[in-house]
């Protein structure tokens, strides 16, 4: 008998020696003196018995041990309706979604669903109900304005101011004019010129996005509120806000006034005239 070697079932090592061990435990009393004397030569009497010690110890450990530890598992359609009712009811929390599966007839614990919204990745109710700046831009994109002014420095050393317009839905610019004192006058004409043009063109807009400077004056809103046209000013030094008007702003200012030499107020009108329809759409 060769102990602690591998059985042809391809049984490992340590099995293969609670296996012979069991087997001499069980031998041990009607073995006849001879063999025992032979045995004597290879194990000690005291190692058989404690090994006999041991396998009693597995077997009651295995028969005292549960037959079956923690929860079941959740079934897959379960887990699929969870998800689907917070998917189409944001907000809704664990203990609604535990009573909706309650009145279908479905048992199971209010703490397993929220365990499951866990596993998920699903925020809770009120981070998933409240809208964001983003997602209000999102839906309100075929109703939305915004406009901003650009700062540039012409050949001559004179300081202009272009304001533009952009469309959230068509992301189509409108550049209102270039001037190097934006009067409240001025700015009120360009928005009254801007508010013609949308008419024409049978654009229904209800909001227009702008920051706080000065140079949007009073009259501007009136102007726009007599248009049904809503003024949304941005927070300050929020860019982020303002964030389709800012991406264009960046283009202008790489592709048009940090690549060419602009010598006058004309020839800056002329160039951003040029430069209008080419950026009229998203380049992202």
């Amino acid at each position: 008998m060769m102990i602690g070697c591998a059985s042809p079932s391809g049984l490992s090592d340590r099995h293969e020696r609670f296996r012979d061990r069991a087997f001499l435990a069980a031998l041990l009393a009607p073995l006849p003196r001879d063999v025992l004397r032979r045995l004597r030569l290879l194990i000690r009497p005291d190692t058989v018995v404690r090994w006999h010690r041991d396998l009693v110890k597995r077997r009651h450990a295995r028969a005292c041990a549960p037959k079956r530890r923690g929860r079941p598992p959740t079934i897959r359609s379960i887990r699929a309706l969870v998800l689907r009712l917070v998917r189409e009811n944001p907000s809704w929390g664990y203990r609604r979604v535990h009573g909706e599966l309650t009145t279908l007839g479905i048992t199971i614990a209010p703490s397993t669903v929220w365990e499951i919204l866990q596993q998920e990745g699903v925020d809770p109710a009120a981070d998933r109900a409240s809208t964001t700046w983003a997602d209000f831009l999102r839906s309100q994109a075929e109703a939305l304005l915004a406009c901003d002014f650009i700062e540039t420095v012409t050949l001559g050393g004179r300081r202009q101011y272009i304001l533009a317009v952009i469309e959230h839905a068509t992301r189509r610019i409108r550049v209102l004019g270039a001037i190097a004192h934006p009067t409240a006058n001025w700015v009120a004409q360009a928005v009254k010129n801007l508010v013609m043009d949308l008419e024409d063109a049978g654009c229904r807009l209800r909001s227009l996005i702008r920051d706080r400077d000065g140079k949007f004056p009073e009259l501007m809103d009136e102007i726009l509120a007599e248009a049904g046209i809503q003024t949304v000013l941005t927070g300050i030094r929020m860019p982020r806000m303002n964030a389709i008007m800012e991406r264009w702003v960046q283009s202008c200012r790489h592709e048009l006034l940090a690549r060419y030499l602009l010598w006058n107020e004309r020839h800056l009108q002329y160039a951003l005239r040029e430069y209008e329809p080419l950026r009229g759409y998203p380049m992202y």
